[in-house]
């Protein structure tokens, strides 16, 4: 055989058997678009608008995943935004997209032979749209599946509209893409995937210091919408919102395609961010830590610390003694918050210095001695173990797999925690009805404690004991967004308490209704409503 052919013969099997072709790093301008390859051993090449900023194609091992009538982008679109490309050389060679507008600058990044879009938010004022957001709007066709809940948040094919445009019946169960969201604290990363060479496309946010809400806030994350499958990070919106949103960068965060399964966030490595400048990006040289030992915290109780002011976020879990330290926070003062598990307990605050570690505890006080005469439920600021809590994250209150909602009796004792309501709605399952028994009536006044997690339309809770009527508690700060419909739990964390006069509570036989009382009106789930967190009768 000639060498010729030899040579022709090698090439064209290599070119049959290998999976993948290493692409050519750089970028070109085509057709008002820049063309991004990052080079990597998995070929991924995208393609980004010159006028919106908005990605129009994405290529993943000569796949194309991207949807074609809308793209991938911040918010709804940015509309029109100055766009610029860079190629840059440091510790590695990276290409960095940069997309201006009045009030944000928009960041993606890629390193040379990952196929990882790094991205980071810049950010003066609040989009228009009233919440900040990086959506991928990728095909379902390619990626149908949803990691890690599945089809909670899988709307394709839905019968009917539940509630709003966002919550649907689907093959006889109730969906909404905000059954995807997982707690800050928590999170990994969230992917869709699919397709014969299974690919899994993931975004991963190493920390949500800019974002709003705290540890334990939670929001969308992924959405097979039918016409696109929508893959999320969001980074403030009006969802639950309890507090102001804040400025500057958030980020960085990546979206990730993958062949080799479900990337982790420990994993990612963006100690390189620096070094591609990158407005608002304070370098771990430019931060401090705080150290400490939390105490006061309930046993069997996860503890927590959180850290906050209005620039930035931090969290922290304790060890089992209690120990815990930062991560890298930026310079200034903070609030300084410790939890068991939700239910805050102690409150102080620190200054944080960079380059340095401050040294200092923080202890709980709200576990003191009391005398008990029952409870129901515990102080950790969530709905754990009564009915219906471990279904409504990831379903409609409506659903046919929901327990019923009562109205529900619960006798002290002989009840199940699950006999109990995780929440009150006005027109639905009011009021709640607990009946104890005591041996001696007590000598004088006690104490109704009832801790709640979230309100909805003015909602609170007032008490009948033994036939008295207990006040009616001022209104809740107002948040104005659907709670438990949409799977969220947590707001303000209110707890109320009724004086009950000596001579009220009896010897034998006692009866307390919790009524959900509003000036508000509403029909069924969407009626005033507020979430049980424990409830504690008790004398000093």
């Amino acid at each position: 055989m000639e060498l010729r052919s030899v040579i022709r013969l090698f090439a064209l099997t290599a070119s049959v058997f290998a999976p993948a072709v290493l692409g050519a790093f750089g970028y070109t301008s085509s057709g008002g678009n820049y063309i991004i390859d990052a080079g990597s051993a998995n070929p991924l090449v995208f393609s980004v608008s010159q006028s919106s900023c908005d990605i129009n194609s994405i290529k993943y091992r000569g796949t194309e995943l991207q949807y074609s009538r809308t793209g991938t982008h911040i918010g709804s679109g940015l509309g029109s935004a100055t766009v610029s490309v860079s190629q840059i050389s440091g510790s590695s060679r990276y290409i960095k997209v940069t997309c201006v507008t009045s009030t944000l600058t928009h960041y993606m990044v890629v390193r040379e032979g990952e196929s990882i879009i790094y991205m980071a938010t810049y950010i003066t004022a609040e989009p228009s749209v009233g919440e900040l957001r990086f959506i991928a709007r990728l095909l379902p066709d390619k990626l149908p599946n949803e990691h890690p809940y599945g089809e909670v948040s899988n709307t394709n094919g839905a019968s009917s509209t539940v509630e709003g445009s966002d919550v649907f019946v689907v093959n006889g169960q109730t969906r909404s893409k905000f059954y995807s969201s997982t707690r800050f604290i928590d999170e990994d990363s969230h992917c869709v995937y699919g397709g014969s060479d299974l690919i899994h496309v993931c975004v991963m946010t190493p920390q949500q210091e800019s974002s709003s809400g705290g540890p334990f806030f939670r929001d969308i994350d992924s959405n097979n919408a039918g016409d696109s499958t929508n893959l999320y990070n969001y980074m403030n919106s009006g969802h639950v919102q309890t507090e102001a949103f804040r400025m500057g960068l958030h980020g960085p965060y990546a979206m990730q395609f993958s062949r080799s399964g479900i990337p982790s966030v420990k994993s990612l490595d963006v100690s390189w961010f620096g070094e591609v400048s990158v407005t608002g990006y304070v370098p771990a040289s430019g931060r401090g830590t705080v150290q400490g030992t939390a105490s006061g915290v309930q046993s069997g109780m996860q503890g927590v610390v959180h850290w906050y002011n209005n620039q930035a976020q931090y969290w922290a879990k304790t060890s089992s003694n209690g120990a815990f330290t930062s991560p890298l926070m930026k310079p200034g003062t903070y609030t300084m918050v410790l939890y068991q598990t939700e239910f805050k307990i102690a409150t102080s605050s620190v200054t944080v210095s960079a380059g340095k570690t401050t040294s200092q505890n923080i202890a709980g006080n709200f576990n003191t001695s009391r005398k008990t005469l029952f409870q129901i439920g515990e102080y950790d600021g969530q709905p754990t173990g009564f009915r219906n809590a471990d279904k409504f994250l990831r379903m409609h209150p409506s659903d046919s797999r929901m327990a019923s909602w009562g109205p529900l009796t619960y006798t002290v004792g002989s009840s199940q925690l699950s006999d109990f309501p995780m929440a009150v709605f006005k027109s639905v399952n009011n009021p709640v009805t607990i009946k104890f028994n005591l041996g001696s009536a007590p000598s004088g006044a006690a104490t109704l404690r009832i801790a709640t997690t979230l309100s909805f339309a003015g909602s609170r809770p007032q008490a009948t004991v033994n036939g008295w009527s207990g006040p009616i508690p001022a209104a809740p700060t107002k948040i104005d967004s659907r709670g438990v419909t949409r799977g969220a739990y947590r707001g303000y964390g209110e707890v109320y308490t009724v004086s009950i006069p000596a001579g009220t509570l009896v010897a034998g036989s006692n009866t307390i209704t919790i009524n959900s009382v509003s000036g508000s009106d509403g029909s069924t789930f969407l009626s005033p409503n507020f979430i049980f967190d424990a409830v504690e009768l008790y004398t000093a």
